[in-house]
């Protein structure tokens, strides 16, 4: 019985699936918090959220009207920033 030889990962193809561990990771984390805003604020816990009022209104409608679009606009910006940074960390930015 011979060893088997294990070949040498390429140290780009390292590179490459670092990058998109942590892009992925990073897609996850930010899923999670949008689904957690938009599903369990505006739906899951919308009964015990209209106890307190934002502005007039009922923290659960709020939510599900506003509160999932605002947060989604900002980890809109929140993912082009973490973008921008590993994109540099790997030096594969655009400029």
């Amino acid at each position: 019985m011979t060893p088997k030889t294990i070949e040498k990962e390429n140290p780009k193809d390292l590179s490459a699936k670092a990058y998109w561990k942590k892009n992925l990771r990073t897609l996850l984390y930010l899923l999670v918090v949008w689904f957690v805003v938009s599903f369990g604020f505006g739906i899951l816990l919308v009964e015990p959220l209209n106890e307190i009022r934002m502005g007039g209104f009922k923290l659960g409608f709020w939510f599900a009207q506003q509160g999932s679009i605002y947060t989604f606009v900002v980890l809109i910006f929140i993912y082009v920033y973490r973008m921008n940074k590993l994109d540099k960390e790997f030096d594969v930015n655009e400029q």
